[in-house]
Order: C-alpha cells, then structure tokens, then sequence
C-alpha cells in the first residue's frame, strides 16, 4: 500500500526502518484505545492491528523490514523472563515451594500430554511437530494474570499460589522446549534421534542459568544506591541486552537465564525498584515484539490441508489446541491441589486462571521457526498466534472470574476499604462517609500506578541531580 512511498525512499534505508517502526507503535497504540473500551488487553490489540498492517491486507510494512527485525523476539522474551524472575524471592519461595512445584508438574505436563495425543495420535501430525506443539502447550501468559491481579487487588492463597505457579510454568516450558526442539530437529535433519543432541542443548541452559545467575550478581555489584536512577536503567538494559547476545550466539533461548538472572539481582539486592523502572521501559519494545508477530501472522496457512503435517487444516489444529489445552490446564491443576491438599477454592479454580498464553509461546514459537524449515516454521507461530488471540480474549475474563470465586476480592463495600475499630459503633451514615474518606485517600496515593511512580522519581531525581 505505501510501496510508492518506500520505493522513492529507496537510496534512504534508514527513513524506511524509522518509518516502518512508527507506524508498528502508533498503530499498536491507536488499536489499544479500541480494545481498551471492549476490556481486552494490550496483547491482543498489538498482534491484531500487526494483521491489519501486514500483507494479508493493507501491506504497510516492506517484508525486508519484517525480515530484519528477528532479534525483537529474543529481546522481548529476555524482558519479559526478567520481569518474572521478580517473583523468585527465597523468602517467598519458601513458604510453599514444593507443594506450588508438584501443582505446576501436574497442569503443565497434563496440558502437554493431552496436546500430543490431540496432535500425534488424532490428528496423526508426524512426531517432531507434535512434541514442539505438546512443549509449548505448558507455558502461561504472566502478563495478563498479574494485570487482572492488580486491577482487582486481590490477595491470599489463591493469589501466592497462582503468582508462583505462573512463574514456574515458564520453566517447565523451557525445560520441555529445550528437550522437544532437540529431538525434533534431530529427526528432521539428522535422519534420526541421538543422545547428545538431546543433552547437549541441556547442559548449555544450565550453564546459561549459571551464566544468568553471574550477571544478576554483577549487576547487583555495580547498580547500589550511589547510582542515579537513568544510570542504574542503563546498567541493567546494557546487561540484560549482552546476556541476550550471548544466548543467540549459542542458539540458545535466553528465557531460562534472564529468570536466573533477576532471581540473582532480587535475592542478592532486594531492590524491586529496577524491575518497576524495566517494566516502565520495555513496553515499546514488547509492542514492536507482537506487531511484528501479527504480521508475520498468515492467514491463508489456517485453512491449507496441502502442506505436509497432516490431512486437517492448521486452522482446526489451532482450535483444537486451544480447547484441549485449556482442558488439560484444569485436570491438571485440580489433580495437583489435590495431592498436595489445597484449599478448595484454589483447588476448583486454578485452572481457570491459567488460561492465558502469549508472551513466552509466541516468543519460543518465533526462535523455533528459526530452526524448522518449511512448512514447519510458518506453521507452529500460525498456530501459537491463533490460538493466543483466542485465549488473550477470553483468558483474562476467566482469571478474573477465578479470583472472583475463590473469594480472593470482593465488591462489596466493607471488604474493600477496611476502617479503623473506633468507628465501628457508629451508625450507618458515619460508617459510609468513613469509607468514602478512605477510599479518597486510596485514589490519591494511586493517581499513578507503580510504573509511573517509579518513573516520575527518576525523573525528579534527575532533576535534582541537573540543579
């Protein structure tokens, strides 16, 4: 549609790329403020709008730019592993670890099992492709459970149980990504399975957990309290950025290592401020991450029985992936609460709060493509694209409904704004003006939310510094 316009900008590569990533994030943003009004999240406005842009129908974006811009995938998962690892705190992880653990086991293999028999013996897909498929089906979209987390302010077991479980579920789907990539290509390219091309791709993510772990420690030495604000974020994006290159260079997911790392830098530091000034960062760069994939994103593949991993259309795989996934997730769960004696409102519902998917698959479905060849590739992120729209539409209306039954928040008035005991003989009248009072001051203190804070203080704190 604009190939008039980049094709007088021909002898100016440059002004092509700037134009082409402005257009990625004012259309990202323009999109949002439509999804917003219809309570979707972000996710899913950045991978629609990369559909409208791309070549399935206005064609904005030149596919060299598409081409060259493969390593927004590698960073955006070393953002978003890094914003996860926030939670491994040793104090936290203590109190409920191996009953959490034995949960995650149970839904994320569960999900993954079911996922194969769909694929491999159902729908008789050839078997490197199910295994990559099976893998991915364990992993959970952090970004929308915590969304809907804050927005409610919900809390208690419910909540610690279902923050950790996430966390965890990144892991297991690394781990058997790691296993099902090694094997599949292997198969695919080798003529056959060997051994150590399943222990070797292993052992290098252990030792890039190590590797992880020295760079949350250097960046613990070198970010203290003596540096300013822009200068701490610098650190660490330069940090974050070099472990990233690392992992490409050895072919490696950086996910697994980033999670090391920033388990390092908490446990070491118990600084949370960097995360939230991260957090503040990297949305730019996760929207540019998901456009992309939505222009990458082929619609015609959905509906071609043609290609050669089965005689069922990839678009019945997708819904058929994601109904038995979420199936799985549910099983999953209940049996696991089961064994390890849950309450029973986490036990009925945490499955239902485990539906979301995008961040880590669509980013792991992306470094995957990079291996397989042809039809594989273009089908594994069609599908992982697909099916993410879908559980990005209904997965936060579902985690919101499980926080609402497992009673972790409430809308009634006297459950959300608690008063201070010597008002409790007053009457009615003086009861609401009270919590009124209470409430006006919680909006107050929460005009800005705790990214913006983070940001407005290095601001002033700039400032402070510039007089």
């Amino acid at each position: 549609m604009l190939d008039f316009l980049y094709d007088r900008l021909n002898d100016s590569q440059v002004a092509v790329v700037i134009i082409s990533l402005s257009i990625m994030l004012m259309s990202g943003f323009l999109m949002t403020r439509l999804t917003k009004k219809l309570r979707l999240p972000n996710v899913t406005a950045y991978i629609l709008v990369g559909i409208i842009i791309g070549p399935n129908l206005l064609d904005l974006i030149p596919e060299r730019i598409i081409d060259n811009t493969a390593f927004l995938a590698d960073i955006a998962l070393a953002f978003i592993a890094f914003s996860t690892g926030e939670f491994f705190k040793l104090s936290k992880l203590r109190k409920n670890f191996s009953s959490t653990l034995v949960v995650t086991l149970f839904e994320s293999i569960t999900a993954s099992i079911l996922v194969f028999i769909l694929c491999f013996v159902i729908f008789k897909l050839n078997l490197p492709f199910s295994l990559i498929l099976a893998s991915l089906a364990s992993a959970t979209a952090s970004a929308s459970t915590l969304m809907t987390i804050r927005q409610t302010k919900s809390k208690g077991e419910f909540v610690d149980t279902l923050l950790l479980v996430v966390a965890l579920d990144d892991i297991v789907a690394l781990i058997s990504y790691s296993v099902a990539i090694s094997i599949s290509s292997s198969m695919l390219f080798g003529g056959g399975m060997q051994i150590s091309s399943v222990i070797t791709p292993l052992l290098l993510n252990l030792l890039m957990v190590a590797l992880g772990g020295i760079f949350g420690w250097i960046m613990s030495f070198i970010i203290n309290n003596k540096r300013s604000t822009d200068n701490r974020l610098i650190i660490a994006i330069a940090l974050i950025l070099g472990f990233c290159g690392i992992s490409a260079a050895l072919s490696i997911s950086p996910l697994l290592g980033c999670m090391a790392m920033a388990c390092s830098y908490i446990n070491i530091s118990d600084d949370d401020k960097l995360f939230k000034q991260l957090n503040y960062f990297s949305p730019p760069i996760l929207l540019l991450f998901f456009v992309r994939s939505g222009i990458s994103f082929d619609l015609n593949i959905l509906f071609d029985n043609s290609l050669e991993i089965g005689n069922v259309t990839i678009g019945t795989i997708a819904v058929s992936y994601f109904l038995v996934r979420i199936i799985g997730k549910y099983i999953g769960s209940f049996i696991g609460c089961l064994l390890t004696n849950k309450q029973k409102p986490v036990r009925n519902y945490l499955g239902l709060a485990l539906i979301p998917q995008a961040g880590v698959a669509i980013g792991l479905a992306a470094t995957g493509a990079r291996v397989l060849s042809y039809p594989y590739n273009q089908t594994l992120q069609t599908i992982i694209l697909a099916s993410s729209i879908l559980y990005e539409l209904v997965g936060p209306a579902c985690s919101k409904l499980s926080l609402y039954l497992s009673k972790s928040y409430s809308n009634k008035l006297e459950d959300i704004v608690e008063i201070n005991s010597e008002t409790e003989n007053s009457n009615s009248v003086e009861l609401l003006i009270e919590r009124i009072k209470k409430i006006q001051e919680e909006l107050a203190a929460e005009q800005l939310d705790e990214n913006e804070q983070a940001f407005t203080q290095a601001a002033s704190e700039y400032m402070q510094q510039e007089k």
